[in-house]
């Protein structure tokens, strides 16, 4: 079953709901034991985790390698020369290095590191 990561979790929440998905009412966890039950979907077909940027290192699908790998894709913005978009990559960057860093020290902490 999948965890889904978007900045826009409560408006994909709604568009599950309005599919008949049953998000939030405390339906059984099957599979996605550790999804927060207010991030929680269940389906006919499955089950769904919605993670938003601010819970993102709680998901367990994606690993702390994932997230290097991440990092390390995050390269200059496609036309350098235009400062916005290269203050933007370089927010971009912190921002997935930040993650990451959060991803091993939880990953650490709960002993599976």
């Amino acid at each position: 079953m999948p965890e889904q990561l978007t900045r826009h979790p409560d408006v994909t929440l709604q568009v599950l709901r309005s599919a008949g998905a049953r998000c939030g009412e405390g339906a059984p966890q099957d599979i996605l034991k550790a999804c927060p039950r207010e991030r929680f979907c269940k389906l006919p077909g499955g089950e769904v985790c919605v993670y938003g940027l601010d819970n993102a290192v709680t998901m367990t699908q994606i690993t702390a390698a994932d997230w290097h790998a991440l990092a390390q894709q995050a390269g200059p913005p496609p036309n350098p020369g235009m400062a916005p978009l290269t203050l933007a990559g370089a927010g971009t960057a912190g921002l997935l290095a930040g993650v990451l860093l959060t991803a091993l020290v939880v990953r650490r902490r709960r002993g599976s590191g």
